[in-house]
C-alpha cells in the first residue's frame, strides 16, 4: 500500500504516518509539506492521499482541484484543523472521499480511513448536525422561499413511499457510509444490483452522486432520530 501525507507540520505528518502504520505493514508514505512537494510525489499508484488544506502554496482548496484533475482514481480525504461545515461541504462537493477535523482521535482517523479504503465516504457528524433545516445534499432554499428540485424537504417517510423495501434498506446502509461491497453482502445481493438500487435511490433524493447521497441519506437518518 502507498499513501501520500501532506502537511506543513512535520509532527503531523509523523503522528498520521505511525497511525496509518496500523492498516497493515509495509506501507510506503510519500511526504509532502508543501503544495509544490505535494503536486510532485502525487502519482497514480496512490491507494490513498490526505492533505491538508493549510499549508504553503494553497489557495483555497485549489491544490485539492489539481489532485483531483491529475489523479482522478486516487482517493482523496482532507485532513484538516478547520471544522466549518460549509468548508467540509465544499471539500466533499470537489469528489474528496472523506474529511477529518485534526481535533478528532487518531481511532477516529483510522476508522475513517478504512472505511474510504473499503470504498466508502467518511462525513464529519458536525457536517450533519448543522445542516439547517430543509437543506439536504447542501442545497440551501431558493431566495423566493421555495424549495429547489434537487434536494428539498424529503423525509424517510416520503422516501418509503417511493422506494421499495429493499431500496429503503440500502438507503440505511448507505448512510452508515457502507461501500456497494458490503451493503450487498449484508443484504445477501450482488454489487449489480446494488447500483441498480442506488441509481433509483439517486433518483428519490434528486442528488446526483454517491457523495451528496451519503450526505442526503444521514441527514435524513438524524431528522429522524431527533
Amino acid at each position: 500500500m502507498k499513501i501520500l501525507i501532506a502537511d506543513d507540520h512535520r509532527l503531523v505528518i509523523e503522528a498520521v504516518k505511525a497511525k496509518l502504520s496500523e492498516l497493515e505493514p509495509g506501507i510506503e508514505f510519500v511526504l509532502a509539506m508543501s503544495v509544490d512537494e505535494l503536486l510532485a510525489g502525487a502519482t497514480d499508484d496512490l491507494d490513498l492521499a490526505l492533505i491538508d488544506l493549510n499549508m504553503p502554496g494553497a489557495d483555497g482548496q485549489a491544490h485539492i482541484d489539481q489532485i483531483r484533475k491529475r489523479h482522478p482514481a486516487v482517493p482523496v480525504i482532507v485532513l484538516s484543523g478547520y471544522e466549518d461545515p460549509a468548508i467540509m461541504r465544499s471539500a466533499l462537493e470537489r469528489g474528496v472521499l472523506g474529511f477529518i477535523p485534526k481535533a478528532y482521535s487518531p481511532e477516529v482517523m483510522l476508522s475513517a480511513v478504512r472505511l474510504v479504503l473499503a470504498g466508502g465516504v467518511y462525513v464529519p457528524p458536525m457536517m450533519l448536525t448543522a445542516l439547517p433545516p430543509g437543506i439536504v445534499a447542501g442545497v440551501a432554499p431558493q431566495s423566493n422561499g421555495e424549495s429547489p428540485a434537487r434536494g428539498g424537504n424529503q423525509t424517510l417517510e416520503h422516501l418509503r413511499s417511493v422506494l421499495t423495501e429493499r431500496q429503503v434498506e440500502v438507503l440505511q446502509l448507505l448512510s452508515q457510509g457502507k461501500p456497494n461491497k458490503l451493503i450487498g453482502r449484508s443484504l445477501g445481493i450482488s454489487e449489480g444490483t446494488v447500483k441498480i438500487h442506488l441509481a433509483a435511490i439517486f433518483r428519490a433524493l434528486n442528488v446526483r452522486n454517491r457523495t451528496e447521497a451519503v450526505v442526503a441519506a444521514q441527514a435524513l437518518t438524524e431528522a429522524q432520530q431527533a
